[in-house]
């Protein structure tokens, strides 16, 4: 698994990189890694077509976990992106990332765009996320976090030990891995992140593809109205999915995700 040194701070950043092909970079989303690409089936149809390279975050998986908020803004993020492009020897890619991961896939799409093919937002959101983290996760999250550990951000969403489903269980798996001094970091991070203006979304050419599910609010209108505010953009629905819902099962994002990336 190769590993590299952020030019931010030099913390360990972790990818890997599977396939032939464009390539095409997967993002996950908060307190998960890069194992969730496997997990729940996308790695393997991706693969077949792009090179795939998946990256661990800061924060998440086996990546560099630092415990100050100031460590994990859109900024940081996109410049931890770059350098994994630039170590493997990427000059242009499209990405694809769930909800903190669209999100940078996003920042990093407004501000290289001459990097990125295409961008695909699944749960994302270009608003300011003011109140969004308690939204998406449950009432004073990181409070929670901070003092009381993964277990009960675990708890918060309904993912004690009792869960059977597969994504329950993997989701609770990849949680319970997480330093929750990190987790609450950048979830304070997440909260103070800024909204972009309809004005910059409306100047970027690179096609997208917005996606969310229809029980996921704010994020359900939230991708939608990004989408429209967009120059070539759509917006595809994922009937009766919510925030967390929104990967599994993968066969509908990727009868639209392939075509697209075509």
């Amino acid at each position: 698994m190769p590993v590299i040194s952020s030019p931010v701070d030099g913390i360990d950043l972790r990818y890997d990189i599977t396939g032939t092909g464009p390539a095409l970079v997967l993002l996950h989303g908060s307190v998960l890694s890069r194992a969730i690409w496997r997990g729940l089936g996308y790695l393997e149809p991706l693969s077949a077509k792009h090179t795939v390279i998946r990256v661990d975050l800061r924060g998440h998986g086996r990546s560099g976990a630092p415990q100050d908020p100031a460590a994990y803004t859109q900024e940081i993020f996109v410049a931890d992106l770059l350098a994994v492009l630039d170590a493997s020897g990427v000059d242009r890619t499209s990405l694809l990332g769930y909800s903190l991961g669209a999100r940078i896939s996003l920042s990093a799409t407004l501000e290289h765009p001459g990097r990125i093919s295409r961008l695909i937002s699944l749960g994302g959101s270009a608003s300011a996320q003011r109140g969004e983290v308690d939204s998406v996760f449950f009432p004073d999250v990181i409070d929670a976090v901070r003092e009381e550990g993964m277990e009960a951000f675990c708890a918060g969403q309904g993912l004690g030990p009792e869960v059977t489903s597969r994504r329950a269980r993997a989701t609770r798996t990849a949680f319970l891995a997480a330093d929750h001094r990190a987790v609450a970091a950048l979830l304070e991070a997440t909260d103070r992140t800024p909204g972009i203006p309809d004005e910059t979304l409306a100047a970027c050419m690179v096609p997208a593809l917005w996606m969310a599910g229809t029980e996921d609010h704010p994020r359900f209108e939230e991708s939608q109205r990004a989408a429209e505010a967009m120059a070539d953009a759509e917006f595809v629905p994922l009937p009766g999915r919510d925030h967390g819902g929104t990967l599994f099962p993968p066969d509908e994002v990727l009868a639209h995700a392939l075509p697209f990336l075509r």
